[in-house]
């Protein structure tokens, strides 16, 4: 393994709140010293004059279909997606064929993970047998066969006793529910119901899908004094759940993605099916929320919901056509764009959102840049600005509503374990 030093960066650490020049020495695959001017000698120097260098990303919540799917990504297509993008650690949701409901499943995923050799993936186990919320799966079996937590994503619990006894069952073992917050009756639809499906001529899903479940979670995570975690938020009523929650002592975290933050609705007469995902783009209103959400602490994480889809299948229609964009490649972009340059967040906040606090929901021992921690790194210019072109896209599938929108932000390093895992040549 290859000694790096990376001179004249920007660290920025969340947890030590530093952003200052500094380089970086890395050694057998951890950081071994943080200095100004360091005077060393490494197989590779790297000058990262005008780069910021920071904790890798990490993604707690994406789709790499591997098993059953290969048609859309594989789990070596979607890794080497994610540390383009930036992402030294993602976690796979258990929405495959078979499902991760048992040991052999999530030990093939994890071992096929080592064997691509790109990035951290830690897969999610289902929460029910086949996620079809009829049984519950064995939590201790699962997480001791390397499960980082549980969810059903995709698919809601919807059974409310069954949901409780799984979020008891995770936290006896020190784990959580990551859950999926859809109540199905009021969740048909193609898009955000509104002005704009009805221009459309589609069915709205109204927001109160969302919103229904995500309070009785709350509710049930209250009472009980249990922690749940709820997935891709996206109306400001969650937020202000949430937030509520959160103020009267509530062990409830959640996440949201940044197409929630940088399009609204409106974006559907653009991009047509590539602006459907589920929890679909909201309105204005919701957009502001979210951000205020960011900003102030009620959420969590940003996620990306990497959910790629074949183009044949995006081909059916509005009404047909599989929720879900891919994300790994414009999020950081994406987020620079939308929240550090209009001045809603700074990049001490950024990281906290993509590197620091999802390290510490999982209970990992990354997000941090410090003496003697794995080298996991993201190094990133933050002043290119480019065209966002399909050409750029890495990923087996192509299904985003970014394709053609000005973006800044660009990702020159991904460093996994002390090994250089993506390097942009541009």
């Amino acid at each position: 393994m290859e000694s790096i030093l990376l001179k004249n960066g920007t660290v920025i650490d969340y947890k030590s709140h530093t952003q200052e020049e500094l380089d970086v020495k890395i050694q057998d695959g951890k950081i071994t010293k943080i200095e100004k001017n360091l005077e060393e000698s490494a197989d590779r120097v790297i000058d990262c004059k005008g780069l910021y260098i920071m904790p890798g990303m990490i993604d707690m919540h994406c789709h790499l279909r591997e098993p059953g799917f290969e048609h859309k990504e594989t789990i070596e297509t979607g890794a080497r997606s994610a540390v383009k993008g930036g992402f030294t650690t993602i976690c796979p949701m258990p929405n495959t064929k078979p499902t991760p409901d048992n040991v052999d499943t999530i030990k093939w995923i994890i071992q096929r993970g080592k064997e691509v050799n790109l990035c951290n993936i830690l897969p999610f186990a289902s929460v029910t047998k086949g996620e079809k919320g009829e049984e519950l799966v064995n939590f201790e079996e699962l997480k001791n066969a390397g499960a980082i937590a549980f969810s059903d994503d995709g698919m809601p619990v919807e059974n409310a006793r069954m949901i409780r006894e799984a979020m008891f069952e995770a936290n006896k073992i020190g784990s959580f529910i990551s859950e999926h917050c859809e109540e199905k009756s009021v969740s048909s639809g193609a898009i955000n119901a509104g002005k704009i499906a009805d221009e459309l001529g589609v069915q709205g899903v109204l927001p109160e899908a969302e919103e229904i479940m995500a309070g009785r979670d709350t509710i049930i995570a209250e009472t009980n004094n249990l922690h749940t975690h709820i997935c891709h938020i996206s109306t400001k009523t969650s937020v202000n759940m949430i937030r509520d929650a959160k103020k009267r002592g509530v062990k409830v975290t959640c996440e949201t993605c940044p197409h929630y933050y940088f399009f609204t609705v409106d974006e559907v007469k653009q991009s047509g099916v590539n602006a459907k995902m589920n929890p679909p783009l909201r309105e204005e209103k919701d957009r502001e929320a979210i951000i205020e959400g960011l900003k102030d602490g009620t959420i969590d994480a940003i996620i990306t919901d990497h959910a790629p889809h074949a183009e044949e299948e995006k081909a059916k229609g509005l009404a047909q056509a599989p929720n879900g964009i891919i994300g790994f490649e414009t999020a950081l972009p994406a987020t620079i764009t939308k929240l550090v340059d209009e001045g809603h967040i700074n990049y001490l906040d950024m990281v906290r959102l993509m590197s620091y606090n999802p390290a510490k929901l999982l209970g990992i021992d990354r997000g941090e840049i410090k003496l003697g921690a794995v080298a996991d790194l993201t190094v990133f210019d933050p002043n290119k600005e480019y065209i966002y072109e399909k050409e750029m896209i890495v990923s087996k599938s192509k299904n985003t509503p970014f394709i053609g929108k000005k973006l800044k932000g660009e990702v020159k390093f991904t460093i996994v374990n002390g090994d250089i895992k993506y390097e942009c040549k541009n």
